[in-house]
Formats: C-alpha cells, sequence, structure tokens
C-alpha cells in the first residue's frame, strides 16, 4: 500500500458517514477517483458510482458501502441531555462510558455518553441488559434551551472517529465497517485503471447498507451490471468466545476472505480463487448458507439476476469502537479484485 493510498483510507475513517448522512465521506470519495475515472457521479439515493469505459457492453460492478452504524437526536430534556434512538444494530454495552460526537450543521460537538452509576443502581437494574432509553448523551449544556442552540433534533451521532496501529500491520478504529470494503473497491479500480482495465469498470460507494442494502439495490439496477462483487468486513474468529465450526476459521491477517454459498455465483467463486492461487496471494474459504446480510444480497437479486462474488476483510469486535483489521489483508484484497476485472473479457460466460 503506498502513501497516498493509506492516507486516503485514513482520511476515509476520520470522515463520518452515519446512514443517511453519508455525504461528507462522498466527498471524499469523489475528490480521490476524479483523476482515474471517465465519469464520477453521485444518483439521487446518494450512491457515488466511479466509472471506467462506460460504453462498453460487458459492465462489472464493485460495491463497497460508506455508511457506518451511529445515533439520531430525538429528544432533548430539561437538563440539557440529549437522547437518542439508533441507526443500524448497536450492542448497547458497546456504547456506555464512550466518547462521542454529534454532528451538527455547524460543526461537531462533542460529547459523552453514560448511564446511572453502578453504585447508585439497586439489585435488579445490575442484572438487567441496558437500553438505548437508557442511555443519555451529555455535550455540557446547562438546560434544554442550551442544548438546543447547538443541536437540533435528527443531528446524527457517531462514536470519535480516529485509527491506531498495533504490530503485525493491525489497526482498530471505529468504522472500519466499511471503511475496509469501500477503500477495497476505490482501489482496486485505481490499479485496474492503472493497468489498462478494457470492460466497463464500475465502483461504487454505496449508501444505507447498515439499513436494509438500500443503496446497493438502487445503484446496481441503475447500472445493470452482468457481473458483481460485493466487499465488506466479516468475522474474525481467532479471539475467544466465537464458534468456528458455524463461521469457520477466518484469522486477521491471513488474507481476504473468499466467500462461497447459494448468494454467491459459482464461476465468480472459482475465478477469485484461481487467481488467489496462481498470484499467489493468501486467501482464506468461508461458507455461507443464505443470503448475505451485507450488499452482495441485493447485487445477486437485481434486475434478472446478477453473477454475485463476496470478498469480505476479517474484523474483530464488530460494530464497536475498537473494530481491529489488517491492513495487508485489504491491501490484498485491492489486488485481487483489479486482477479479476483486467481478466475479465466479454463473452466470458457465468451461467452456474
Amino acid at each position: 500500500m503506498d502513501a497516498a493510498a493509506k492516507a486516503f483510507f485514513e482520511k476515509l475513517l476520520n470522515t463520518p458517514s452515519p446512514s443517511g448522512f453519508e455525504q461528507p465521506v462522498q466527498k471524499v470519495v469523489r475528490e480521490r477517483m476524479g483523476p482515474f475515472a471517465d465519469e464520477v457521479r453521485t444518483d439521487s439515493h446518494g450512491n457515488v458510482i466511479v466509472v471506467k469505459n462506460p460504453d462498453s457492453p460487458l459492465r462489472l460492478m464493485f460495491a463497497g458501502h460508506c455508511d457506518q452504524i451511529g445515533l439520531l437526536i430525538s429528544y432533548i430534556d430539561e437538563f440539557g441531555f440529549l437522547y437518542a434512538q439508533t441507526i443500524g444494530g448497536w450492542d448497547p454495552l458497546q456504547l456506555i462510558g464512550q466518547r462521542m460526537v454529534v454532528w451538527t450543521s455547524s460543526g461537531p460537538i462533542p460529547a459523552v455518553i453514560a448511564r446511572k452509576p453502578i453504585h447508585l443502581q439497586d439489585e435488579n437494574e445490575r442484572k438487567q441488559m441496558p437500553r438505548i432509553q437508557d442511555l443519555w448523551l451529555d455535550i455540557g449544556a446547562k438546560n434544554r434551551e442550551e442544548a438546543g442552540d447547538r443541536v437540533s433534533i435528527g443531528d446524527p451521532v457517531t462514536l470519535e472517529l480516529g485509527m491506531r496501529e498495533f504490530t503485525n500491520d493491525l489497526a482498530t478504529a471505529p468504522k472500519m465497517d466499511n471503511t475496509c470494503g469501500l477503500w477495497v473497491v476505490m482501489e482496486a479500480f485505481r490499479r485496474a485503471v492503472s493497468k489498462s482495465v478494457s470492460i466497463g469498470l464500475y465502483a461504487v460507494s454505496t449508501v444505507q447498507e447498515e439499513i436494509g442494502l438500500r443503496g446497493a439495490r438502487t445503484s446496481a439496477f441503475g447500472i445493470d451490471p452482468q457481473v458483481g462483487i460485493a466487499v465488506d468486513v466479516t468475522h474474525a474468529t481467532d479471539c475467544p468466545n466465537l464458534d468456528r465450526r458455524q463461521l469457520g476459521q477466518i484469522e486477521v491477517g491471513a488474507g481476504p476472505v473468499v466467500f462461497r454459498g447459494p448468494n454467491i455465483n459459482p464461476v465468480v467463486h472459482d475465478r477469485l480463487t484461481q487467481i488467489c492461487e496462481r498470484q499467489p496471494t493468501p486467501y482464506q474459504s468461508a461458507a455461507l448458507g443464505r443470503g448475505a446480510s451485507n450488499d452482495s444480497n441485493a447485487l445477486q437479486l437485481t434486475r434478472a439476476g446478477v453473477a454475485t462474488g463476496l470478498v469480505s476483510i476479517p474484523n474483530r469486535y464488530m460494530h464497536s469502537a475498537v473494530e481491529t483489521i489488517s491492513l495487508l489483508d485489504i491491501d490484498r484484497a485491492a489486488d485481487l479484485l483489479a486482477n479479476f476485472a483486467l481478466e475479465l473479457r466479454e463473452g466470458d460466460e457465468f451461467t452456474p
């Protein structure tokens, strides 16, 4: 990974993009990808579509969702404390005691999220799972009026953003889901273009995956690709208390994960694994016995159907403040997708 590519990754991680409020990160994508594309457009849903060779009859779509889970301000009480509803799937335990940011029209406001201290909870309260409606955000306001001057109902909230690097090329940050997939599809596009890709290549920063795969559905309908590959994160099982018998053996740093199952076109799967074996590039195999809970699901079911693949990045501690991935895994995934695009030719057959 060169310095410019790494800087792009860090910039994406530092830019907020809760579902429905992805405009800031989409601006970063447009600025980065403009020099490499024949066309960069944003559709009415907010998807950013980066295109090379738009007149080619063979269209390959890469999908990486840009949205992250977050919160949405729903109430300000008389003391100036903020209450919120969730955007996407949160474990409330992951939120307690976190540093947060409220993204207002006048700029970011720091906040903390908390609940009644353990010392003051009765025996029943200590046994109960916390609920999102029992947590509040504190921005230091004295009362409702002061808080309301700074924050509006409907303002989005995220965890405090930022990346820290570990040994062995690991990195941790909120928002690895799915900055990893977004970076991979855009970097794969750039690498394929640098080697004169001949087919119609579409890299899409899709919106609202976390609330129903919405952006992938609308963008794929508009592009009408014959082949599509979604890139997302998946659960790494190289940490305690996870069932490898069902989830498989997925390790951070051991390469991207290529999925196989009913959501996946077998020809696309075989091509991906064959590219890895020829390079050779480390990769991991995983099974999925249902429609995926990510953009590959929407891709496969678009129009009359798309020959779909799913490549994922192993991620520890998903939907938390400390999501952890390998920088080597995302770099290898970008190479894999670029090579897939470079080998694709008009007339290739993907009928199972």
